[in-house]
C-alpha cells in the first residue's frame, strides 16, 4: 500500500477495570490496560488551532526542579486537551516524552483520548512513536480499544508498530475487537488496522483465538465481514479498489489497499478512490481513505478535487470528514468556481450553512462573473431552500452589492425574477 510518507501527528483508555475483569474471567487476566481517569473531560477552546504548525522558537533550558514543574504541567495540559498550554510548555523546555508515575506520557493521552491536534504536536515536537504504557501497550493499542479510527490512521502513517503484542497477550486488531463493539467506530478502526497490514493470523496470548474468532464469538458482524475478506487472498490491483471506492464496498477497499494497491491510484478521467468514493456520497468507505491519508486536493481530468465535489453532492457529512485534514479551500473548479457556489446553486441549504463557517472566501468570483450570492439567485428557484442559502451567505460576510459582469446585482435578479423573499431578504442588508 502507498501511504504519504509525512508524518501525521496521535488517546488514553481506561476500559473500567469491573467491565474487563468480566472479559477476561476463567483465564486469570489481569485488569484491562486502563489508564486513570483524566482530571478533566472538557475539551479545551484552544484545540482547533493546533493543527497548524507551531513557529520554531529555540528552547529555554530550565534547571531540573522547573523541568520537572513543567513536565507534569504538560500532562495536566495534555488530560486537559489544552493544546496551546502544551504548546508553550514544550517551547518553554518541557520533555515531550516525559511520562508519569502511571507511565503516562502527553503522546500516550493524546492517543487514548483521541486528542487528534495533541496527537500532531506531540509527535511533530519527537515523541517516540513506539513508547509504551503500564501494560506495555503502544499509542496504536490504546487507540484500538477506544474506537478511534482517525487516530489510528495517523499513526499508522507515522510509522508505528503494528502487530506489538501488550502484556496482556493482545495486539491493537485484538484490543479493537475484545474491549470494542460492533459500532461504527470500532468497525471503521478494524478496517483500518486490516488496510494497513496488520497480521490477522496472531493469536490473543492468554486464550489463543485470533481477533477473527473473537469477533464471531461476540457476533461483531460488521468486524466479522472485514476480516474474512482480509483472510482471503488478495493481489495488488488498483482496479479493485477504484472499483470498490466507486460502489462503497469498504471491505473490499480495505483488502486492496493490504494487497498493495495505490491510496491515490487513478481511472481514466484520472479520479482517485477518494474522489469516487465522495462523488457517490460513500462515507464509510471515504472515512477509510481519509483516515490513511487520502488526498482530498488530488485533482483529476476536469479540475475537480474530493473537496469541490461535496460541493455539488451537498453532502455535510462528507464535507465534515474533509474538513479535519484541510482541505484547499480556494482550489476552483473548471469553471473556476470554488465549493460554496455549486451548492448555492443546487439548493444545498445545509451544506452552504456549514462551509459558509469557514474561511472560504464567499465573495469569490467564478470564470462567468458570478459570486454564490449571485449563483443562489440567478440559477436557483427562490423557494425556502434558496432563501436559507441567501440568509447564510449574508450572515458570514457575502456582498450583496457585488453586480454580475452586466452590472446586475442579486437584488435586482431576484425583483426581476418575481423572488419576493429573497428581494425583502437582500433589502435588509443593503447598506
Amino acid at each position: 500500500m502507498t501511504l504519504p510518507t509525512s508524518v501525521w501527528p496521535a488517546l488514553r483508555w481506561p476500559v473500567a477495570a469491573a467491565a474487563l475483569a468480566v472479559l477476561l474471567a476463567g483465564c486469570g487476566a489481569a485488569p484491562s490496560e486502563t489508564a486513570e481517569p483524566s482530571p478533566s473531560s472538557s475539551p479545551s477552546s484552544s484545540a482547533s488551532s493546533s493543527a497548524a504548525a507551531a513557529p520554531k522558537t529555540a528552547k529555554s533550558t530550565p534547571d531540573p526542579e522547573e523541568r520537572q514543574r513543567m513536565n507534569e504541567q504538560l500532562i495536566k495540559a495534555a488530560w486537559d486537551n489544552d493544546v496551546a498550554r502544551a504548546r508553550e510548555l514544550i517551547q518553554a523546555g518541557a520533555d515531550v516524552n516525559y511520562a508519569d508515575d502511571k507511565k503516562e506520557s502527553a503522546y500516550l493521552i493524546a492517543a487514548s483520548e483521541g486528542y487528534i491536534d495533541l496527537l500532531d504536536l506531540t509527535l511533530r515536537n519527537g515523541a517516540e512513536i513506539d513508547a509504551k504504557d503500564s501494560y506495555d501497550g503502544t499509542a496504536l493499542i490504546r487507540a484500538a480499544e477506544r474506537g478511534h479510527a482517525d487516530i489510528v490512521g495517523r499513526l499508522v502513517q507515522a510509522g508505528i508498530d503494528l502487530d506489538h503484542v501488550n502484556n496482556l497477550g493482545w495486539t491493537a486488531l485484538h484490543e479493537a475487537v475484545v474491549l470494542g463493539d460492533d459500532g461504527p467506530d470500532a468497525a471503521d478502526t478494524v478496517r483500518v488496522l486490516v488496510a494497513a497490514g496488520v497480521d490477522v493470523s496472531v493469536k490473543a496470548g492468554r486464550d489463543g483465538k485470533t481477533a477473527l474468532q473473537h469477533a464471531e464469538e461476540r457476533g461483531f458482524d460488521a468486524i466479522v465481514s472485514t476480516l474474512r475478506t482480509a483472510s482471503a487472498e488478495t493481489a495488488d490491483d488498483d482496479r479493485q479498489l477504484l472499483q470498490a471506492a466507486s460502489s462503497g464496498d469498504t471491505d473490499s477497499a480495505a483488502a486492496a489497499l493490504r494487497g498493495g494497491a495505490d491510496l491515490e491510484a487513478r481511472d481514466s478521467n484520472r479520479r482517485t478512490p477518494l474522489l469516487l468514493a465522495v462523488t457517490d456520497d460513500h462515507l464509510e468507505t471515504a472515512r477509510l481513505l481519509v483516515f490513511l491519508g487520502a488526498d482530498p486536493d488530488a485533482l483529476d481530468g476536469q479540475h475537480d478535487t474530493p473537496w469541490l465535489v461535496t460541493g455539488v453532492t451537498g453532502s455535510v457529512p462528507m464535507a465534515e470528514l474533509l474538513l479535519t485534514v484541510d482541505p484547499d479551500l480556494t482550489v476552483r473548479n473548471r469553471y473556476g468556481g470554488i465549493s460554496i457556489i455549486p451548492a448555492s446553486e443546487r439548493g444545498h441549504a445545509d451544506y452552504v450553512a456549514r462551509v459558509a463557517k469557514t474561511a472560504i472566501d464567499v465573495n469569490h468570483v467564478n470564470d462567468l462573473g458570478w459570486t454564490a450570492l449571485l449563483e443562489a439567485v440567478i440559477l436557483g428557484e427562490g423557494s425556502d431552500r434558496w432563501q436559507r442559502i441567501v440568509r447564510s451567505l449574508l450572515e458570514h460576510g457575502a456582498d450583496p452589492s457585488i453586480a454580475d459582469r452586466d452590472g446586475v446585482t442579486p437584488l435586482e435578479h431576484a425583483r426581476n425574477r418575481g423572488f419576493t423573499e429573497i428581494a425583502h431578504i437582500l433589502e435588509q442588508h443593503r447598506g
